[in-house]
């Protein structure tokens, strides 16, 4: 529907709507169609509305979506909502674009949301997404351009719920084939329910009878073949709640202090969860982060969360989760019916219990009067961004044990000394100039999270505070002589981590060398000139022998080569998580300390070499628990000298455990793992010569790699004939089409290095 039309340039801005019953996968089709078409436009953009939407706050996400660098700072600017259309037509002029807008409950919101997209974009494409069918209609000049989603054939939906059930070997036993049929026939054809009823079978410890089965079906009530309604919905999501044990169901409610469409950082929300005392382990040698992160991956399993990777303005991911609209609907009437959670948005419908009786307020809008909410009794208080923070005395909260600001215009915070029982103070992208000095009286305090401030210098207090286990500053925030993070096995905070973004001495000299950290989880962040490297190498090295147990190490480097580690150094072997990400900076060779045997638990490489060599490659596929290795060869990359095929001998099952490999300015193509390697590769980049399909004997062949899903291809054009530039295309969609798992693909070319013109080609399933 949306490439109707062989020549684009003679098509205004075509929009189709996707409409649907909640659950049905409207979003995730979205998405799809999204990813895949992309890369054929000047830019693109996928915001979500939600049912009491700031129209604001969509069209910065938009301006966001389409340039993260020049508009890194427009969610803390005042823009008025003709300003910000001016802007996105100004923006969009003369380009194609492809935007999508998901969840639009009514047609005013519409109305004003079209107004800066002009039809006069030849070739733009617009996607929104409603459970509304007259909303749908508003959308689109067309019936012919509405999609109607309809529920999975009863094949899809049976094999949607066998996979997630029962494993592919043995499938469903025939004594419960029936009852199955049952089942599936009660969800409607609906994914969300088939995944959650599917999901709580899958997540029974003991097996489960026929008898189990049968009680199951009978409490599903009329399910959603007949009444395809929310309250029919809501009663399955149920079932997954009650079914959760004890420890999960707090950490799950919780999730209520987020708006809607919210994408939740693994981290934040673990670090929450401990500051709440929802994580707790009377095993005195047990971390709680871990365990936290189990809860985090429990949810997750139990299809009550989606995994979702977030990316900062730099560009780097980090692991989180979103929460489905109708589930979150479920959380929110729970948490408020058990007085867990009060939230206030412009609609005050989630404030119906006793004001006295507040215990964790999340405040959503910035049209709420929240003079009324001073309750001393109130634990934990939430702000969502852009919110001011001006009509609340919060030194009246005494008992406010999480304070989360970020994103907030407040400045000052002298009173956060009074808050003696806080474990949790998030002041990131606040306008928080300086700490005061009563910091160092939170003894309790176990998260503080000052990125994106003004703060220059912590206070010298901050060596006080004995129980932190978790810190986050900015590059230039210094941090004071002798601060030291002990751990506490008395009260069982036994979890340490320590991320930090300072350079020079400050961070990797005296501070580091004192940290001290005798147990738990440690991050150290370092950033260095080069001229300091061989200066604080030494510096470095003994700071890291300091920790215990050193879980990531960060490094960067000023352009140049990488000495501040000496070949003879032993490396912590906890250590999980290595890289050196900045653009300009190598090793000579690869350090001899990067081994199975110093290495064993490393699960993430990121490094790049001044020249890669097969036998490098050898032996980092014999890590046993490589996960993700991304290795560039500097040399080539930058210059644009011919590459040269890593060969890899078929002795040793290479990289076992590997789904992500990028192989930067290395010649290389997948038929170089040799059979029965890589067998868990999932995502493949590689980088090849176009002149080298006229070789003898060259091979694309991807078969012997069973997980493949994604494949990038880099195809340097310098050297080539037309004609081998157009049999590499040819080569790599048959490849592709010969794959058992038949992905497709798609074209860009791009000129990154006017040495090294190109061609980027993905294919993906």
């Amino acid at each position: 529907m949306l490439n109707e039309g062989d020549d684009w340039s003679k098509h205004p801005l075509k929009t189709v709507s996707v409409v649907g019953f909640g659950g049905m996968g409207k979003t995730t089709l979205a998405k799809a169609v999204y990813d895949k078409l992309k890369v054929q436009f000047d830019c693109g953009a996928f915001v979500s509305v939600s049912q009491n939407p700031d129209i604001k706050k969509v069209f910065k996400n938009i301006l966001y979506e389409f340039d993260k660098c020049k508009y890194a700072h427009i969610h803390n600017t005042e823009w008025q909502e003709r300003h910000l259309i001016d802007e996105l037509i100004e923006f969009l002029n003369n380009k194609r674009y492809l935007i999508v807008i998901d969840d639009i409950w009514n047609e005013k919101s519409w109305e004003l949301i079209k107004c800066a997209f002009s039809k006069k974009s030849p070739g733009s494409k617009l996607i929104t997404t409603t459970r509304i069918v007259s909303v749908s209609e508003a959308c689109c000049s067309s019936s012919d351009d509405i999609y109607r989603m309809k529920p999975l054939s009863n094949d899809l939906s049976r094999r949607l719920f066998c996979k997630r059930v029962f494993s592919r070997e043995e499938g469903c036993p025939k004594e419960l084939v029936q009852v199955s049929e049952y089942i599936l026939k009660k969800c409607g054809g609906i994914p969300l329910a088939i995944i959650t009823i599917a999901s709580l079978m899958a997540n029974k410890h003991q097996i489960n009878t026929k008898e189990q089965w049968y009680a199951l079906l009978n409490s599903i009530g009329r399910g959603l073949t007949e009444d395809r309604s929310m309250e029919e919905m809501k009663k399955i999501l149920l079932f997954s709640y009650y079914d959760l044990p004890s420890y999960l169901r707090p950490c799950l409610l919780y999730l209520s202090i987020f708006p809607e469409d919210s994408h939740i950082l693994r981290d934040k929300l673990i670090w929450k969860w401990i500051a709440e005392g929802f994580v707790y382990s009377e095993n005195q040698e047990s971390s709680l982060y871990e365990l936290g992160k189990s809860y985090f991956n429990e949810l997750v399993n139990r299809s009550m969360i989606s995994p979702i990777d977030i990316e900062d303005n730099w560009g780097e991911k980090e692991e989180g989760c979103s929460v489905h609209d109708m589930a979150l609907d479920l959380i929110c009437s729970i948490s408020c019916e058990q007085n867990f959670v009060t939230i206030l948005d412009c609609t005050k419908r989630k404030m119906s219990n006793s004001q006295s009786k507040v215990h964790r307020l999340s405040i959503q809008n910035s049209k709420v009067d929240v003079e009324t909410t001073g309750m001393a009794q109130v634990r934990s208080l939430f702000w969502t961004n852009n919110i001011a923070v001006k009509k609340l005395d919060i030194s009246r909260f005494q008992l406010l044990r999480v304070l989360d600001l970020e994103g907030c215009n407040v400045s000052d915070i002298e009173y956060v000394g009074n808050l003696l029982h806080l474990r949790y103070l998030g002041l990131k992208g606040t306008d928080v100039q300086d700490l005061p000095m009563e910091i160092g009286r939170l003894q309790f305090l176990l998260t503080l999270d000052l990125r994106s401030t003004w703060i220059t210098e912590l206070p010298s207090s901050i060596v006080q505070l004995r129980h932190l286990m978790c810190l986050y500053i900015d590059n230039e925030t210094k941090l004071p002589p002798g601060i030291c993070i002990e751990s506490s096995r008395r009260s069982s905070q036994s979890v340490h981590s320590w991320k930090t973004w300072t350079r020079g001495e400050s961070c990797l000299g005296a501070s580091t060398k004192s940290m001290g950290v005798e147990e738990g989880r440690a991050e150290l962040y370092g950033r260095m000139h080069r001229s300091d490297a061989e200066s604080l190498g030494k510096a470095l090295e003994e700071s890291i022998s300091n920790i215990y147990k050193l879980d990531s190490l960060v490094v960067f480097l000023r352009n140049g080569l990488i000495n501040c580690l000496s070949e003879d150094w032993v490396p912590p072997p906890q250590l999980r998580r290595l890289a050196f990400p900045s653009a300009g900076s190598w090793f000579k060779t690869l350090p001899s300390w990067i081994n199975p045997s110093s290495l064993p638990l490393l699960s993430y490489l990121e490094i790049k070499l001044f020249e890669v060599r097969s036998e490098v490659i050898q032996l980092l596929g014999t890590l046993p628990a490589l996960v993700y290795l991304q290795i560039l060869d500097y040399y080539v990359y930058r210059k644009g000298h011919e590459v040269e095929a890593p060969v890899l001998s078929s002795g040793a099952a290479l990289f076992p455990c590997a789904t992500e490999c990028s192989f930067h300015g290395i010649g290389a193509v997948p038929s170089m793992f040799p059979q029965g390697a890589a067998p868990r590769l999932k995502h493949l980049w590689f980088t090849f010569p176009a002149k080298w399909i006229s070789r003898e004997n060259f091979d694309l062949d991807m078969r012997h790699l069973p997980s493949l899903q994604r494949v990038e291809v880099r195809v340097t054009t310098k050297g080539a004939s037309r004609q081998e530039v157009d049999e590499a295309k040819a080569a790599l969609r048959a490849a592709a089409e010969d794959h058992p798992n038949r992905p497709g693909t798609y074209t860009r070319r791009t000129s990154m290095y006017s040495h090294h013109c190109s061609l980027y080609i993905v294919l993906d399933i």
